[in-house]
């Protein structure tokens, strides 16, 4: 019998993903932590954003963060194929190497 570990990524009681290692459910769940507090900074926008919007815009943002900052701190787009590297290795949302919490 084989004896396996899992790292698994709680929020609000909800399992949200399971890592096959520390590092990455911790670089996820801060991810996480980014994504609800810039949902709460969005809220305050003049711009209203409907629910269904505001939860994935986070989202995204959090996971673009490094774009996101280089564009904030040059105010010009990255150059392709010169992408800022992650802090960890946390693939997007979308990925299969993370298994999905039912």
């Amino acid at each position: 019998m084989a004896v396996e570990i899992h790292y698994v990524v709680v929020r609000e009681g909800k399992e949200k993903m399971s890592f096959a290692n520390k590092k990455e459910a911790d670089a996820y769940d801060k991810m996480l932590d980014l994504a609800q507090t810039l949902e709460s900074w969005l809220q305050t926008a003049p711009v209203t954003l409907e629910e269904t919007q505001l939860e994935p815009l986070s989202l995204w943002l959090a996971e673009h963060k490094d774009t996101l900052a280089q564009v904030l701190r040059t105010g010009q787009m990255p150059q392709e194929g010169a992408k800022p590297q992650p802090e960890a290795n946390v693939e997007p949302l979308a990925s299969g190497r993370k298994s999905k919490a039912a």
